[in-house]
């Protein structure tokens, strides 16, 4: 009979195995290697794991500062029944509003205002639906119109009065000035945007200034201008001094200081495309951080998420389709130094405005995208020029 063949046994008697041998000093080597190895993966893990919560806190620090910015005005709880407004319609409408408040630190400019402000710049952006295109339609500060009763500080309601358009705001507020906008051309306003003159100036600081070129030099100590002819880059003080001046440059109308506002504004977005200042993220954050502390804006554009959504909802629009216009005026009768409504040129255009039709995309929408539009001359000796 075959002898059956049997595991040898352990020293432990198990028969589990034989005794494990001594290791020599390779093996005592690589087992120290792997040893190490470890150690290193775990180390570097354990810093990534920092560094990515560093990053995640850092970023979270950054949203967080940039959202508490943001000052916002519930307009719309100042306007009384919804019914009594215009009737939303898939266009988008923003009114862009840039006080003359003096008080704190645009003290510097003045104190005749003392404690109340007035709308100084007045645009009504309107994005048709689709967003493929914009118009700015801006309203002159001296325009007459009829001013609604509004809601004032203290809750109580104004009388309606015949009187310049910038002085709905001193009676109500942003809100007293979106009711005059609303009730003069039957569009409802969606958002607003208000900035006062320190904002500006930061805002403009923090994206290094915006190219121009003048014809002509300015020197207007009023304004604080002293600039020569030929391409200059103006810094937020210079930039503040030339939308705002209107004593040395062209006639002194506020129509053609609406004219400059609108060609600087098309310098400043041709700025941020030619440049990719957004795409950035050191000063994306310089820029995002002067524009929240400059704006107040309603309730639905009152987060970074919620300006994000916008900007992110515009960013296909082609430069060449950004346009802008002024309501048709002409001089006030009774006051030279006022103007009136031309109609039915602004019935005309209030009802372009209301069916959408007001922005034109170009022939070739996407060449444009990203270029700079030929340069435009305006009275006052003002081009806009490539960044």
């Amino acid at each position: 009979m075959q002898e059956e063949h049997q595991p040898p046994a352990s020293a432990d008697g198990t028969g589990n195995g034989p005794d494990p041998q001594p290791q020599g000093r390779g093996a005592r080597r690589r087992n120290g290697r792997r040893r190490r190895r470890r150690r290193i993966l775990v180390g570097i893990a354990a810093g990534l794991a920092v560094l990515l919560l560093a990053a995640g806190g850092i970023a979270w620090w950054a949203y967080e500062r940039l959202n508490g910015n943001i000052k916002t005005e519930d307009f719309a709880a100042k306007l009384g029944d919804d019914k009594n407004r215009p009737v939303a319609t898939e266009a988008l409408n923003i009114l862009l509003v840039g006080t003359d408040n003096r008080t704190g630190d645009n003290a510097q400019y003045g104190s005749d205002v003392g404690d109340t402000q007035r709308s100084d710049t007045t645009i009504l952006l309107h994005v048709p639906e689709g967003r493929k295109s914009a118009l700015g339609v801006s309203f002159p500060r001296d325009l007459m119109v009829d001013v609604p009763s509004c809601q004032k500080a203290d809750g109580t309601m104004s009388r309606a009065y015949f009187g310049m358009f910038n002085s709905a705001m001193e009676v109500g507020g942003t809100a007293c000035t979106i009711k005059a906008v609303e009730q003069l051309t039957g569009v409802r306003v969606d958002h607003q945007v208000t900035v006062d003159f320190t904002g500006f100036k930061k805002l403009v600081d923090a994206m290094g200034g915006v190219p121009i070129h003048l014809d002509e030099p300015i020197d207007d100590k009023a304004a604080k201008l002293d600039l020569p002819a030929g391409d200059v880059t103006l810094n937020g003080e210079q930039a503040l001094g030339f939308v705002r001046a209107r004593k040395s440059i062209g006639d002194g109308s506020d129509l053609q200081r609406i004219e400059r506002q609108q060609l600087f504004l098309t310098a400043m977005v041709a700025k941020v495309k030619n440049e990719s200042l957004l795409t950035s993220p050191a000063r994306l954050y310089g820029i995002l951080d002067a524009a929240t502390k400059a704006i107040t804006t309603d309730p639905g554009l009152g987060s970074l998420r919620d300006l994000y959504d916008l900007l992110n909802s515009l960013k296909n629009i082609p430069q060449g389709a950004v346009t802008f216009e002024t309501v048709p005026t002409a001089t006030y009768a009774p006051d030279p130094n006022r103007v009136a409504l031309v109609r039915p040129e602004a019935d005309v255009q209030f009802a372009r405005l209301r069916d959408e039709s007001a922005a034109v995309v170009p022939d070739n929408p996407g060449a444009n995208a990203g270029s700079t539009p030929a340069p435009t001359t305006a009275p006052g000796a003002l081009t806009t020029t490539d960044p």
